[in-house]
């Protein structure tokens, strides 16, 4: 009787001890998922830039911006973190994941009698081959940006890039009011306007699906549409370590395959469908029985160094355990600190900002974007073909662009892929922000000395807009502000030196910058504006 006790004993301390290494794996995931979550938002939110020289690289490492980028050190690391302990990426790394799980378990604690609401279901592998299938034959056809419309990790920057950066900004327009008021300038205030609204349709759209599929069934969107996904779970069938059921100890009390969002625990046959674990633990922590661990392959299924309790003592009553799931910690529960009366101050505030006068007499009239015959899109990008063909549709270029420059395509064939246009900005040629934070290659790293010998366009002048015509007046002013010298004024009319100057464009020199269409008085549009090419020149 007294081995028999000593022995329960070793078996409580052991359980004990696994118990612990299950929750610390679950709390560590959440903790690293929380962070990497964060920053990888930030670096949507942040239109400085600043962030991106520290925590640029999460976005370098997301899979799909790695293969299209032929980052092959970050493909082979991101293999083999999935073969050797599953679909850490999904659960860890990948944002549109994250952001399933936050509103999966939102909708467990708004509602706590559908905590335990998953339940196991079969693979539907004609859907998720089917869909991965579709993925890279639209892809392999160069048509990059409709295949973006599934992939992971685009589709959440289109999200925190339509909904997320403005109210960021409005409230970054806030504080930049009030330091404003007390001779501060901690902060400056932005433009806050929508870039494209196709690109904004097409986030709302997908953030309904997602939403609804993770409220109601946690990682179905993971399982059944997202093309990295799929593959991810094809290679964790192989991984080395995996959630491993003990039969043995197993009561068949179901609260593992309840709290599974992947819904791939079928207790019945007690198996994982490891194709869908997203590696979240959270079966492991809600086990009572020590009946699940993370184990390894080699370690059979039913191994156990110590005996089964019921083994151990010769009855079921000499030690009982609560199987039933405790109850989380109550929630503090999350406050917003921008009060409606003060959005409404912001707003007004950035209205009253945007608004510009003409000696204060008159509001000037806003540009429009000319049709241009050929897309801009950035130095750095080397073709057309090459960043159609590479390019995500992220829209973290957008987002950090400085000087309002890259806005989301409207064409159905670069479909919410950045190109440039200088209603509200010019490129400037010191600026090389775009090619820094580039994930998946369609603009290359450029330096600075690099960028101002790029010609990516080139300006062309539309006479009969020019002011010096249609309004008699002396202006130069493209003339004036053009970086590369490309612009040179010559007298209206030949040979008559009393005649009013007017803008010629030396085309060699030109690297399409588009200071010139952006300067130009002419509204509401620019009598010069920049054409692009379909293949970057070096000048």
């Amino acid at each position: 009787m007294q081995e028999k006790r000593k022995l329960v004993f070793l078996h409580e301390k052991v359980h004990s001890s696994n118990r612990l290494t299950d929750v610390m794996l679950r709390k560590t995931r959440i903790i690293l998922a929380a962070i990497a979550f964060t920053l990888i938002t930030m670096l949507f939110l942040d239109f400085t830039g600043s962030l991106h020289r520290w925590f640029g690289w999460l976005a370098k490492i997301q899979f799909l911006p790695a293969v299209l980028a032929m980052n092959f050190a970050v493909v082979s690391i991101l293999v083999i973190l999935t073969l050797l302990c599953g679909r850490v990426y999904c659960s860890v790394i990948c944002p549109l994941g994250v952001m399933q799980d936050i509103i999966s378990w939102a909708h467990g604690r708004a509602k706590k009698k559908n905590r335990f609401r998953f339940s196991w279901s079969p693979a539907k592998n004609w859907l998720r081959y089917g869909m991965l299938a579709i993925f890279i034959a639209v892809a392999a056809a160069g048509l990059m940006s409709i295949a973006a419309l599934i992939a992971p990790y685009s589709a959440y920057g289109r999200i925190a890039g339509s909904f997320l950066a403005p109210i960021w900004q409005w409230g970054n327009n806030l504080l930049a009011w009030f330091a404003g008021r007390v001779d501060s300038y901690a902060f400056y205030s932005t433009d806050v306007w929508m870039k494209s609204l196709p690109t904004f349709i097409i986030a709302a759209m997908t953030l309904i699906v997602i939403f609804i599929l993770a409220w109601k069934n946690g990682r179905t969107w993971c399982n059944t549409i997202c093309p990295v996904g799929t593959v991810l779970g094809f290679l964790s069938r192989f991984s080395l370590f995996k959630p491993v059921i003990d039969t043995e100890k197993c009561r068949n009390c179901g609260l593992c395959g309840r709290h599974c969002k992947a819904s791939c625990i079928n207790m019945k046959e007690h198996e994982i469908d490891y194709s869908r674990c997203v590696a979240c633990f959270d079966c492991l922590d809600t086990c009572r029985e020590g009946a699940i661990s993370w184990s390894p392959v080699w370690k059979k299924k039913n191994s156990s160094k110590v005996q089964s309790r019921d083994a151990l003592t010769g009855n079921d009553d000499v030690i009982s355990h609560d199987s039933a799931h405790a109850g989380p910690c109550a929630d503090n529960g999350r406050r917003t600190f921008i009060a409606s009366a003060a959005m409404a101050l912001t707003a007004a505030t950035v209205k009253a900002q945007e608004m510009k006068v003409d000696g204060g007499l008159a509001a000037i009239q806003d540009k429009k974007a000319p049709r241009r015959m050929t897309p801009l899109k950035p130095a750095g990008s080397v073709s057309l073909k090459n960043f159609s063909e590479h390019c995500t549709a992220c829209q973290l270029c957008v987002s950090v662009c400085p000087n309002q420059v890259l806005r989301p395509s409207g064409n159905l064939m670069t479909l919410m892929q950045p190109e440039m246009s200088f209603e509200r900005g010019w490129c400037r040629p010191e600026c090389t922000k775009c090619s820094e934070v580039c994930p998946s290659g369609p603009i290359r790293p450029v330096t600075v000395e690099e960028k101002s010998s790029i010609q990516i366009g080139h300006a062309v002048v539309i006479y009969e807009n020019c002011v010096v015509n249609s309004d008699g007046v002396s202006c130069g002013n493209c003339a004036r502000h053009c970086p590369s010298g490309a612009i040179r004024m010559v007298h209206s009319i030949p040979g008559d030196k009393s005649s009013l100057m007017i803008p010629t464009v030396v085309e060699e020199r030109c690297i399409g910058c588009g200071a010139c269409e952006n300067l130009c008085p002419a509204r509401p549009f620019s009598a010069i504006y920049v054409e692009g090419h379909e293949v970057h020149k070096r000048i």
